[in-house]
């Protein structure tokens, strides 16, 4: 029996009014097949939808899933069974649930799925709990079912990020698909830029220090050497010539 999901409550009431802006450059495309007029723009709506779930930093031919789309095609599915389909894929697990922790991970899901951050420190902590005990497929399902994501893309509209506009802000947040996919305990793990064998700022001292210095000077020399040499043979070849009798 899976543990039930904590209370929290939402800390923001921005995803949760509605809006009064006039439409504009910030304001989300909705792709939905519920009035698509003609069958091409329904490779738009699939585009759209591996890009709200991938994001640009993603999209790549090797994490398309071509049974999926041929489902999508033909009526099979729906675009909510999309959306499934590419959360739990081998890419998705691969590029997002294996290189993050479950906070940062429920963090990265609730922005591509629900189209909203993190009400508070204690959703990722909630819904960490149901990834832990259900799954990535169950914990994907759970977050599919709410009614948070039936009230605002039903079964039929790809999910966006919904308003972006603060109140008396002329500027949006910052799209999600610009924000890093890894946290920082995994960042701070990858391999950090060093100078020999130590790590310290690349200084005119340090440099001076290091066992890369005499490698940097004779590639600085002989880049001089060639430069010269390319710029006085040609003049050279116009000197007369001298006879030595």
């Amino acid at each position: 029996m899976g543990l039930p999901l904590l209370t929290y409550s939402p800390s923001s009431q921005n995803q949760r009014v509605n809006g009064f802006e006039i439409s504009g450059e910030e304001q989300p495309r909705i792709y939905t097949t519920a009035n698509l007029p003609k069958s091409s723009k329904m490779d738009e709506l699939i585009w759209a939808a591996y890009y709200q779930v991938f994001h640009e930093q993603q999209m790549l031919v090797s994490n398309r899933q071509p049974a999926l789309e041929s489902q999508l095609r033909s009526g099979q599915i729906t675009v909510k069974d999309f959306i499934r389909g590419l959360a739990i894929s081998d890419s998705f697990r691969r590029l997002n649930y294996d290189s993050n922790n479950n906070y940062r991970f429920v963090e990265i899901c609730i922005q591509r799925i629900l189209g909203r951050p993190i009400y508070s420190d204690r959703e990722p902590i909630a819904w960490s709990i149901v990834l832990a005990t259900k799954g990535l497929k169950g914990f994907i399902d759970e977050l599919l079912n709410t009614q948070e994501y039936a009230d605002n893309f039903n079964s039929d509209t790809v999910p966006y990020q919904r308003r972006r506009i603060l109140p008396q802000r002329s500027q949006g947040d910052l799209p999600f698909a610009r924000i890093a996919r890894y946290g920082e305990d995994y960042r701070n793990q990858l391999p950090q830029p060093t100078l020999g064998k130590r790590k310290e700022p690349l200084t005119l001292q340090s440099f001076l220090r290091s066992s890369d210095r005499d490698v940097v000077l004779w590639l600085a020399a002989s880049a001089i050497a060639l430069v010269a040499s390319s710029y006085l043979l040609p003049h050279l070849a116009l000197l007369p010539q001298i006879s030595p009798y």
